[in-house]
Protein backbone atom coordinates (compact mmCIF):
# COMPACT_ATOMS: atom_id res chain seq x y z
CA UNK A 1 0.00 0.00 0.00
CA UNK A 2 1.43 3.39 -1.01
CA UNK A 3 2.44 5.57 2.03
CA UNK A 4 0.37 8.42 1.10
CA UNK A 5 -3.03 6.08 1.44
CA UNK A 6 -1.90 3.91 4.61
CA UNK A 7 -0.96 7.54 6.19
CA UNK A 8 -4.44 8.62 5.61
CA UNK A 9 -6.19 5.37 7.01
CA UNK A 10 -4.26 5.39 10.09
CA UNK A 11 -4.97 8.92 10.83
CA UNK A 12 -8.58 8.55 10.41
CA UNK A 13 -8.47 5.54 12.49
CA UNK A 14 -6.73 7.85 14.72
CA UNK A 15 -8.99 10.99 15.07
CA UNK A 16 -12.28 7.98 15.06
CA UNK A 17 -10.93 7.14 18.52
CA UNK A 18 -13.40 8.22 21.63
CA UNK A 19 -11.92 10.51 24.59
CA UNK A 20 -11.84 7.75 26.41
CA UNK A 21 -10.46 4.70 24.01
CA UNK A 22 -7.56 7.68 23.61
CA UNK A 23 -6.86 8.37 27.58
CA UNK A 24 -7.25 4.42 28.46
CA UNK A 25 -4.55 3.24 25.48
CA UNK A 26 -2.19 6.63 26.21
CA UNK A 27 -2.48 5.47 30.34
CA UNK A 28 -1.11 1.70 29.58
CA UNK A 29 1.06 2.76 26.67
CA UNK A 30 3.13 5.58 29.07
CA UNK A 31 3.12 3.30 31.88
CA UNK A 32 4.82 0.63 29.33
CA UNK A 33 6.90 3.50 28.59
CA UNK A 34 8.33 3.90 32.17
CA UNK A 35 9.13 0.23 32.80
CA UNK A 36 11.77 0.73 30.27
CA UNK A 37 15.46 0.62 31.73
CA UNK A 38 16.31 3.16 28.63
CA UNK A 39 14.21 5.30 30.81
CA UNK A 40 15.58 5.05 34.13
CA UNK A 41 19.24 5.27 33.12
CA UNK A 42 18.29 8.84 31.19
CA UNK A 43 19.27 12.08 32.22
CA UNK A 44 17.78 13.63 29.47
CA UNK A 45 14.60 12.94 28.07
CA UNK A 46 13.15 14.27 24.38
CA UNK A 47 9.32 13.81 24.23
CA UNK A 48 6.51 15.41 22.33
CA UNK A 49 3.01 17.23 22.37
CA UNK A 50 0.49 15.06 21.28
CA UNK A 51 -1.86 16.53 18.66
CA UNK A 52 -4.98 14.56 17.02
CA UNK A 53 -5.09 11.63 19.36
CA UNK A 54 -1.39 10.78 19.52
CA UNK A 55 -0.89 9.03 22.31
CA UNK A 56 0.23 11.11 25.38
CA UNK A 57 2.96 11.91 26.99
CA UNK A 58 1.67 13.99 30.22
CA UNK A 59 2.65 10.84 32.66
CA UNK A 60 6.43 10.01 31.11
CA UNK A 61 6.65 14.13 31.84
CA UNK A 62 5.66 14.16 34.94
CA UNK A 63 7.78 10.82 35.83
CA UNK A 64 10.87 12.65 34.11
CA UNK A 65 10.14 15.86 36.37
CA UNK A 66 9.73 13.67 39.84
CA UNK A 67 12.88 12.06 38.96
CA UNK A 68 15.08 15.32 37.91
CA UNK A 69 15.39 14.17 34.75
CA UNK A 70 16.08 17.04 32.08
CA UNK A 71 13.25 17.44 29.80
CA UNK A 72 13.28 18.59 26.05
CA UNK A 73 10.46 19.31 24.09
CA UNK A 74 10.40 20.05 20.29
CA UNK A 75 10.42 23.53 18.18
CA UNK A 76 9.74 23.85 14.90
CA UNK A 77 12.51 26.44 12.99
CA UNK A 78 11.42 26.58 8.97
CA UNK A 79 12.28 23.62 7.76
CA UNK A 80 14.40 22.25 10.44
CA UNK A 81 13.71 20.65 14.35
CA UNK A 82 15.60 21.62 17.48
CA UNK A 83 14.54 21.05 21.59
CA UNK A 84 14.04 23.17 24.03
CA UNK A 85 14.49 22.49 27.76
CA UNK A 86 10.78 22.90 29.42
CA UNK A 87 10.51 22.84 33.61
CA UNK A 88 6.95 23.55 33.83
CA UNK A 89 3.94 23.12 31.52
CA UNK A 90 3.38 27.05 31.39
CA UNK A 91 6.06 27.26 29.11
CA UNK A 92 4.01 25.11 26.24
CA UNK A 93 2.32 27.09 23.77
CA UNK A 94 0.43 27.26 20.45
CA UNK A 95 3.72 26.60 17.74
CA UNK A 96 3.72 25.15 14.66
CA UNK A 97 0.94 23.30 12.93
CA UNK A 98 -1.12 24.02 16.79
CA UNK A 99 1.79 21.40 18.39
CA UNK A 100 1.85 22.72 21.83
CA UNK A 101 6.07 23.96 21.88
CA UNK A 102 8.50 25.65 24.88
CA UNK A 103 8.23 28.96 23.67
CA UNK A 104 11.08 31.94 25.75
CA UNK A 105 14.35 32.42 24.74
CA UNK A 106 15.96 28.80 26.40
CA UNK A 107 18.97 27.66 24.20
CA UNK A 108 18.41 25.06 21.81
CA UNK A 109 19.68 21.53 22.06
CA UNK A 110 20.06 19.27 19.39
CA UNK A 111 19.33 15.76 19.07
CA UNK A 112 22.91 14.48 20.62
CA UNK A 113 22.36 16.16 23.91
CA UNK A 114 19.18 13.69 25.03
CA UNK A 115 19.89 9.76 26.36
CA UNK A 116 15.62 8.89 25.41
CA UNK A 117 14.06 10.33 22.85
CA UNK A 118 10.12 9.61 22.48
CA UNK A 119 9.34 10.14 18.68
CA UNK A 120 5.70 10.30 17.74
CA UNK A 121 4.50 8.67 14.19
CA UNK A 122 1.76 7.33 11.89
CA UNK A 123 2.51 4.10 11.05
CA UNK A 124 5.19 1.81 12.38
CA UNK A 125 6.36 -1.72 12.04
CA UNK A 126 8.37 -4.24 13.89
CA UNK A 127 11.91 -3.65 12.39
CA UNK A 128 11.67 -0.13 14.11
CA UNK A 129 10.61 1.71 10.51
CA UNK A 130 8.18 4.63 10.84
CA UNK A 131 6.11 7.20 8.75
CA UNK A 132 5.14 10.37 9.75
CA UNK A 133 3.31 13.27 8.93
CA UNK A 134 4.91 13.33 5.59
CA UNK A 135 6.75 16.68 6.73
CA UNK A 136 10.27 15.37 7.33
CA UNK A 137 11.02 17.27 10.56
CA UNK A 138 12.35 13.96 12.51
CA UNK A 139 13.83 12.25 9.54
CA UNK A 140 16.35 15.24 9.67
CA UNK A 141 16.48 15.46 13.23
CA UNK A 142 17.68 12.53 13.71
CA UNK A 143 20.24 12.49 11.54
CA UNK A 144 22.53 14.36 13.86
CA UNK A 145 25.87 12.70 13.72
CA UNK A 146 25.84 12.65 17.29
CA UNK A 147 22.75 10.84 17.93
CA UNK A 148 23.55 8.27 20.97
CA UNK A 149 19.46 8.35 22.74
CA UNK A 150 17.80 5.69 22.87
CA UNK A 151 14.75 5.81 20.16
CA UNK A 152 11.20 5.12 21.16
CA UNK A 153 8.55 5.05 19.16
CA UNK A 154 5.16 5.52 20.51
CA UNK A 155 2.16 5.04 19.72
CA UNK A 156 -0.94 3.02 19.85
CA UNK A 157 -1.62 -0.63 18.93
CA UNK A 158 -3.45 -0.45 15.41
CA UNK A 159 -0.57 2.01 14.05
CA UNK A 160 1.74 -1.15 14.50
CA UNK A 161 1.43 -3.19 11.29
CA UNK A 162 2.45 -6.52 10.55
CA UNK A 163 4.32 -5.81 7.27
CA UNK A 164 7.33 -4.28 6.37
CA UNK A 165 7.08 -0.95 5.48
CA UNK A 166 9.10 0.75 2.70
CA UNK A 167 12.04 2.45 3.96
CA UNK A 168 15.18 4.12 2.35
CA UNK A 169 19.47 3.45 3.42
CA UNK A 170 19.08 6.68 5.61
CA UNK A 171 16.18 6.15 7.63
CA UNK A 172 17.38 5.93 11.32
CA UNK A 173 15.14 3.09 12.68
CA UNK A 174 13.42 3.42 16.09
CA UNK A 175 15.34 0.73 19.18
CA UNK A 176 11.82 0.34 20.74
CA UNK A 177 8.17 -0.05 20.01
CA UNK A 178 6.12 0.89 22.53
CA UNK A 179 2.09 0.65 22.37
CA UNK A 180 -0.64 0.17 25.36
CA UNK A 181 -0.30 -3.36 24.66
CA UNK A 182 3.73 -4.38 23.97
CA UNK A 183 6.62 -3.06 23.75
CA UNK A 184 9.33 -4.38 20.71
CA UNK A 185 12.94 -4.68 20.56
CA UNK A 186 12.98 -3.63 16.73
CA UNK A 187 16.88 -4.16 16.64
CA UNK A 188 18.48 -0.60 15.01
CA UNK A 189 20.82 -0.34 11.86
CA UNK A 190 22.72 1.86 14.39
CA UNK A 191 22.66 -0.48 17.35
CA UNK A 192 21.37 -4.11 16.96
CA UNK A 193 22.04 -6.58 14.70
CA UNK A 194 19.65 -8.93 15.75
CA UNK A 195 16.18 -7.83 14.67
CA UNK A 196 12.67 -7.99 15.76
CA UNK A 197 12.43 -9.72 19.40
CA UNK A 198 10.29 -9.45 22.33
CA UNK A 199 11.01 -7.34 25.17
CA UNK A 200 13.03 -9.08 27.86
CA UNK A 201 13.79 -6.13 30.10
CA UNK A 202 16.41 -4.45 27.86
CA UNK A 203 17.39 -3.85 24.28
Amino acid sequence: MPKRTLRQQMLAHRRSLSHDSWLEASRHAQLNTLTLPEFSRAGCVALYSPVHNEIDTALILEAAFATGKRTLFPVVCGQDMVLRQVDHLKQLKRGCFGVLEPCGMSPDHLADEADLIIVPGVVFDPTGHRIGYGKGFYDRFLQSPGLRAALVGLCHDFQLIDQNLPADRHDIRMDIIVTEQRIICCGSNRRHPDGPDSYRGGC
